[in-house]
């Protein structure tokens, strides 16, 4: 029985802790930038996919979706990527992918957007520190929090205004245990 358990903890274990990320599937990349941890999508209807931008399972599957693209893959806003390198240590990026970008750029959206979207941890509330606005060649609304996430927090919650989106109010709430990706809190 005892040689059985190594094997056994190696299959109770979720495949992006069991598999380095070339080893995973197309299908697990999938579900891992779809439904996981990192990623959820809420309502209502319209549904809306929100994830940790910055978290290291989602960076490393979209890193393997580039190297494995046939076409030319689609690069990052060199803004955004310049700001990841100078400020990844006080900040996390929250990213919503829009599917249409008709209803954007509106004063008063933009207002509420800047307004109300916060991150919520207990009984604190963090604004956002920017974002960068979905655009043709990158249609990802990204939020910049400050990184006041703890692994001894129970939950994050996030309050957004989606410009653009019908139904803009939305809360997303992640679990902060199940964040854990090779031992280290990502996000």
């Amino acid at each position: 029985m005892r040689p059985l358990l190594p094997l056994l903890l190696l299959l109770a274990q979720p495949f992006w802790e069991a598999k380095s990320p070339e080893k995973w599937t197309d299908r697990e990349i999938g579900l891992l930038r779809s439904n996981s941890p990192w990623a959820v999508t809420i309502g209502p209807t319209p549904a809306v996919l929100v994830y940790l931008a910055t978290a290291r399972p989602i960076e490393d599957a979209e890193y393997e979706l580039r190297l494995r693209a046939k076409n030319a893959p689609r690069e990052l806003d060199p803004d955004y990527l310049t700001y990841l390198s100078q400020n990844r240590e006080k900040h996390f990026v929250l990213a919503i992918p829009y599917a249409s970008l008709s209803g954007l750029g509106k004063a008063e959206e933009t207002r509420k957007l800047e307004q109300e979207s916060a991150m919520l941890i207990g009984r604190k509330t963090y604004k956002i520190v920017g974002y960068f606005p979905p655009t043709p060649s990158d249609p990802v609304l990204r939020l910049v929090f400050p990184r006041e996430v703890r692994p001894s927090d129970k939950r994050v919650v996030f309050r957004l205004y989606l410009p653009g989106v019908d139904f803009p109010d939305r809360e997303v709430e992640f679990v902060v245990k199940d964040l854990i990706y090779h031992g280290t809190l990502e996000m």
